[in-house]
């Protein structure tokens, strides 16, 4: 989706001389993805963005799976989380394999530190809260519902104003996209997509720091925190231009579809990675045929795992959940509204339910983290009579 984008002060061509008013070279930084043919932005820094005093590693990031694989649904009940230290170190996590990663957090404070993701590409769903994500490329203000979506490698810091945090962060191997279907040759969002460029917003402001001292950046790569101690304040960067920055988009301006009938998923696609989807959930009138069953119909993906993490209370199809629920409803189950829910869904007009769903095409693994906030009979309740 990234149109071309700058910010701050840029000289007219690239790699070209570019000086401060001393006399000074800005150094240059081209960030990009795969090489130099995938999306890229070029900064201009007041120091040289290698200038590191030392390193050490932090920590391992090796997440344990359930020694339990036995195939069933399963019930999280994030809400039941305590409130950690930092957005960045303490995550919860809950769902894996090779291509994504699942987790929450409920930071009582930001971060002292910068942060750069050097493994893959986060998609951070902020489910209550409001703030500031710091970057390289600027700020942009973020508040309930919104997605905040950082390609890897862009360094970035958060600020919160008081009040409850709670993220859901999506973790991706691979480069988060909005669905091919939804764009044209030329990348711009086609008139069918339920959102346009309208509803993105980048970066505000390029505050630049020149501050000299020592600043630690947290690096993830291969599984695991490297502590990297820069000689100045990394938000140096006094203009840039490119495709390649953070953006965000908020749920509430995904336009749902609605039909005579009861339309499946795709029709709520919000993005697109390697290996798995994600899809919004919003508040939309129902199906309007007067024989139409509001309700979905019980379906197998055979090679999908189905992952919701509900945003409020109301889900057409479910019951026994909660604000903050992840439930997975893994491939190889066929799974559908529980006892009840279909005939209670006929004749009602809207409904107000807020979520994410993930898709995943390989399955998915169970932390031994979330263990501790699972309800562990849900797989039993599509029994008639139980709760």
């Amino acid at each position: 989706m990234p149109t071309y984008m700058k910010l701050g002060k840029i000289p007219r061509k690239r790699h070209s001389i570019f000086r401060n008013d001393e006399g000074s070279l800005y150094p240059e930084e081209l960030m990009g993805s795969r090489g130099f043919s995938g999306l890229s932005s070029l900064l201009y820094h007041l120091q040289r963005p290698t200038s590191v005093i030392h390193v050490k590693l932090r920590q391992d990031l090796t997440w344990d799976a359930d020694a339990d694989s036995t195939l069933r649904m399963r019930h999280f009940k994030t809400h039941r989380l305590h409130t950690v230290a930092g957005p960045t170190l303490n995550r919860t996590p809950i769902l894996f394999n090779q291509d994504v990663a699942l987790s929450l957090v409920r930071p009582d404070r930001a971060d002292d530190f910068f942060y750069r993701n050097a493994q893959g590409d986060e998609l951070v769903f902020v489910s209550e809260g409001r703030g500031i994500l710091e970057s390289q490329m600027g700020e942009i203000p973020f508040h309930s519902g919104d997605y905040l979506v950082i390609p890897r490698g862009i360094l970035h810091r958060y600020r919160f104003d008081p009040g409850t945090i709670r993220f859901l962060i999506i973790e991706s191997s691979g480069e988060l996209r909005t669905p091919a279907r939804y764009r044209n040759e030329h990348g711009q969002l086609l008139e069918i997509s339920p959102y346009c460029e309208r509803d993105i917003r980048t970066p505000e402001s390029l505050p630049v720091h020149d501050e000299k001292g020592e600043f630690q950046i947290l690096v993830k790569s291969r599984n695991q925190l490297t502590e990297v101690t820069l000689d100045h304040h990394p938000f140096d960067v006094v203009g840039w231009d490119g495709y390649y920055y953070p953006w965000a988009f908020n749920i509430e301006d995904f336009e749902p579809r609605v039909g005579r009938f009861h339309l499946p998923p795709p029709v709520h696609q919000t993005f697109e990675g390697d290996g798995f989807v994600v899809c919004s959930f919003c508040p939309r009138p129902f199906d309007f045929d007067p024989n139409a069953i509001p309700a979905p119909y019980n379906h197998s993906n055979v090679i999908s795992d189905e992952v919701i993490y509900y945003a409020n209370s109301e889900f057409m199809s479910r019951k026994g959940i909660e604000y903050g629920s992840i439930t997975l409803h893994p491939s190889g189950l066929p799974h559908g509204p529980q006892p009840g829910r279909t005939e209670e869904s006929i004749g009602k007009h809207v409904t107000g339910e807020l979520a994410v769903m993930l898709d995943t095409f390989r399955p998915l693994k169970v932390s031994r983290q979330a263990l501790a906030i699972e309800d562990k009979v849900y797989y039993l309740s599509w029994r008639e009579g139980n709760p």
